[in-house]
């Protein structure tokens, strides 16, 4: 049996390093801990990546420890900023009629052969043409 693909957006991964997040720092950390026992690592995009460094620097957090937990998540799957990507998100923007960061995530999320986003900004349950947001935030 294989592991359905997931994909995960910007906000799952600061709360998991986010010490005042409160209950969503422990529910993000737990569920991260699932993701990270699977024989198939997770997805990310260098999008993500991207803005996890910035958020956590904008969080006090040191540039060392920001490189530290980026490096981290280069162990998973990262699909690259590319051309194609961009015009693809350009394409979810149109179609699905959301921001051009978030369609970049979707275009990002379905180019990783993703079935579930797991996310806490788009709408939980949400069906992108076969790609399911999921929040792991929730019970």
């Amino acid at each position: 049996m294989s592991v359905e693909q997931v994909f995960v957006d910007t906000n799952i991964l600061v709360y998991a390093h986010d010490l005042d997040a409160g209950e969503r720092h422990d529910r993000a950390r737990l569920r991260l801990t699932e993701l990270w026992k699977r024989k198939a690592p997770p997805a990310i995009s260098v999008q993500v990546l991207q803005e996890l460094y910035t958020t956590l620097i904008k969080k006090e957090v040191s540039r060392s420890r920001a490189e530290e937990v980026v490096s981290l998540y280069l162990r998973w799957r990262v699909i690259d900023n590319t051309v194609r990507l961009l015009m693809q998100g350009m394409e979810e923007q149109k179609r699905w009629q959301i921001s051009p960061w978030d369609a970049w995530i979707l275009a990002a999320a379905r180019q990783s052969g993703a079935r579930q986003l797991w996310s806490e900004d788009f709408s939980a349950g949400q069906d992108y043409d076969g790609l399911v947001v999921f929040n792991p935030l929730t019970d």
